[in-house]
């Protein structure tokens, strides 16, 4: 490790470690400054590390780069073995590439890779494949001066003239709009900061519909703008005011209507507007009711809405456009115990309705004309889909994508009028990867109150189920999002030296309806946690792993998760990688100036509330570290991330390294040009990935760059 910078010396002490590295120091920060105190329904709080909040202060950013040293200084003797995962990991990924083409009009868009370039390449080209190309965005070109870059907003204008598209430079989700004319290749003047993720044009193509942030990184405002006049005149539209609601904007496929959505994690409401006449202004489709969600989409004369109400699992309705009221809607699909409609698609013929059942998920053909219905069908015990794209109304060919835990990710066309399937693509594994190699199984885990937890899981054939084989177990559960069951060219570096990766589909997902969702929200969030301990003790009673072999991996929320669990089960687990972790739980919902903050209350509570409050902290992170051992840990933070502020890692290392009491290793690594997802280039990600792995083998004793089966190390 290099030497700790001079401002620095009065808030680090230098303490041995055990790792028998030969330069063992380790950045340990006391409290340079008088310890942040407050009172909450009557008790006093303490935090010694919240100096570390500063973003702009030298010694703040200083203390971030010591950290960085001593991981690396930890992680030196990896290097070679960084380097060797990194090979593997590239030469299975075909670098020059193509996307498969998207039809839309008289036109056929797809993006390109090429060979030794971070970003994609958009184009287009006219008529046929056979024709020229036509670069629509060279994102490889825009990322020459910046350190990072993703692409937020891409809509094509009705005519195909006009492409806005919008970028983020830092990581911070400070996106900047453009506009450009591919008619003549050129920008247009304007250039609109700070807006949302989404766009959708007016028929007429004179103006567009945006969405802004608030301070808190909010998408709270719908502004109109007209092409070529300065944005500072755009008008405000509308102001969604509850905190707790962001305002999202998208055009319906029929291009009849402009959507607007203002929703919370419980909570929906629609308006919409005449795309043809945007003059008559918005209307609302159905005021909004507390726990209520609905979701809407228009085909000819009809509008079609998902809806909880009265239906836990969703149920499908269809109302006139003429007269949208609720009292006006008519079932098309009930809601159903066991069937969950996750989301549906329009056609100028059919409805599509993407349905979960048991965990699995499934498509429902519905043919509106003929008045029948069926099921497309899969057969792998374990799988995933993707809606793809499929921006054509008028068409009877849906395209959708399939991945499995081992099968690569896959492009079908499918005929809906003949019911037959056509293989687009199937992204290539170089290297002569074979899916017979691996097996891919689904169990279940008994949880505390006797629900039964699935678990999917992936290893190579030859794993003996004798406890000696090291597993990789992932989790999320929050928000009703399901963690999905997706192929990673990249993961088969773990499986090929034998370590099986498993998912614990813990309830706070969605994997199984909404109600699994509700089951781990508000006061039954304890249950995303011990459903967790559930699965893992179920794959060390099962023989799959043992305590002194099981791995843990969690990002974002999944990182409340794992560092809710090794606070209360730290023995059970050899080793965690918490990405983006949040698990500053109560300091970061009291605080209402940290972005997203107060739409968390719409999933967690508000701890302004005593009972709240008096529940998170059974098992907010931070505030349940005490002097004990704890597992070898990785902990990644990054610097401009305005969903889980760096300091919420920074601070939980800070006080770990005070509080425990064992030689494992403890390592935060900040990214100081990125946000929430990281790098952005796709050889920077390999990278990120092969720090990580090298990590997880590492603390398995397993550094040599050859592909040794982890159940014979």
């Amino acid at each position: 490790m290099s030497s700790l910078p001079l401002q620095l010396l009065l808030s680090l002490v230098i303490v041995g470690h055990g790792s028998g590295a030969t330069d063992d120091r380790i950045p340990a920060p006391v409290a340079r400054i008088k310890p942040h105190t407050d009172t909450v329904h009557g008790e006093k709080r303490v935090d010694n590390y919240y100096w570390l909040r500063q973003r702009d202060d030298p010694a703040v950013l200083a203390y971030l780069r010591a950290e960085n040293d001593y991981t690396s200084a930890m992680m030196k003797d990896t290097e070679p073995l960084q380097d060797s995962l990194y090979e593997e990991m590239l030469s299975r990924i075909k670098e020059t590439d193509l996307s498969v083409p998207v039809a839309l009009d008289d036109y056929y868009y797809y993006s390109r890779t090429e060979e030794g370039m971070e970003y994609p390449i958009y184009c287009r080209k006219k008529g046929s494949l056979d024709s020229s190309e036509q670069i629509l965005l060279d994102m490889n070109g825009l990322a020459e001066t910046y350190a990072y870059l993703e692409l937020g907003v891409y809509e094509i204008s009705p005519s195909h003239r006009y492409l806005a598209y919008s970028i983020d430079t830092s990581g911070g989700e400070r996106y900047i709009m453009y506009i450009k004319d591919l008619d003549g290749d050129t920008l247009l003047r304007e250039a609109i900061d700070n807006v949302g993720y989404q766009a959708a044009w007016v028929n007429d193509e004179q103006s567009i519909y945006y969405t802004v942030l608030d301070e808190a990184k909010r998408p709270y405002r719908l502004y109109r703008h007209a092409l070529g006049r300065p944005a500072n005149l755009d008008s405000v539209i509308y102001q969604e005011n509850d905190e707790a609601f962001w305002v999202d904007i998208r055009k319906t496929k029929s291009e009849q209507y402009i959507l607007m959505n203002t929703s919370s994690h419980t909570t929906t409401e629609f308006w919409y507007l005449d795309a043809e006449a945007p003059e008559l202004g918005l209307k609302i489709f159905q005021p909004r009711q507390p726990g209520v969600e609905y979701y809407i989409d228009n085909r000819d004369d009809k509008f079609y809405i998902m809806t909880n109400d009265n239906a836990v699992n969703f149920k499908l309705m269809e109302t006139s456009v003429v007269e949208p009221a609720v009292d006006d809607w008519q079932e098309l699909i009930p809601g159903r115990d066991s069937v969950t409609i996750t989301n549906f698609d329009v056609f100028e013929r059919y409805l599509v309705v993407y349905e979960r059942e048991s965990g699995l998920e499934r498509i429902r053909v519905v043919d509106v004309v003929g008045d029948t219905h069926y099921y497309i069908d899969f057969r792998e015990p374990v799988y995933t889909l993707w809606i793809a794209k499929n921006p054509e109304y008028e068409t009877d060919v849906l395209r959708f994508e399939y991945t499995s835990l081992t099968t690569p990710r896959t492009v079908f066309d499918y005929d809906m009028a003949t019911r037959s399937r056509e293989l687009k693509k199937q992204y290539e594994v170089l290297g002569g990867y074979d899916a017979g190699d691996y097996i891919s199984e689904r169990l279940f885990a008994r949880a505390e109150d006797g629900t039964m937890i699935p678990i999917s899981m992936v290893y190579r054939k030859g794993m003996e189920k004798n406890g000696n084989s090291p597993l990789l177990l992932a989790g999320y559960g929050a928000y009703g999002y399901s963690y999905e069951t997706y192929f990673s060219s990249n993961r088969l570096s773990l499986l090929d030296r034998g370590i099986t990766y498993a998912i614990a589909h813990v309830r706070g997902g969605g994997e199984m309806g909404k109600s699994w969702h509700q089951q781990g929200q508000f006061f039954s969030k304890m249950n995303t946690f011990t459903d967790f301990i559930s699965c893992a003790e179920c794959l060390v009673d099962s023989g799959y792993t043992s305590s002194e072999r099981l791995l843990i991996y969690g990002g974002s929320s999944g990182g409340l998760l794992v560092g809710a669990v090794i606070n209360m089960r730290p023995e059970l687990f050899r080793a965690v990688v918490a990405d983006v972790p949040f698990v500053d739980v109560i300091n970061t919902l009291l605080d209402s100036t940290i972005p997203l903050t107060v739409v968390e209350y719409t999933e967690l509570g508000s701890p302004f509330e005593r009972a709240f409050y008096e529940y998170m902290k059974a098992y907010s992170p931070y505030d349940n570290l005490i002097a004990k051992d704890y597992p070898d840990m990785l902990v990644i933070a990054g610097l401009n991330d305005p969903r889980v502020q760096y300091w919420e890692p920074a601070k939980w290392v800070a006080k770990l390294r005070a509080l425990k009491t064992d030689d494992n290793l403890l390592l935060l690594w900040t990214n100081m040009d990125a946000g929430h997802s990281g790098t952005s280039g796709r050889y920077g990600y390999l990278r990120y990935v092969a720090f990580e792995y090298a990590f997880i083998l590492k603390t398995l004793g397993m550094t040599n760059t050859e592909k040794i089966r982890g159940w014979e190390h």
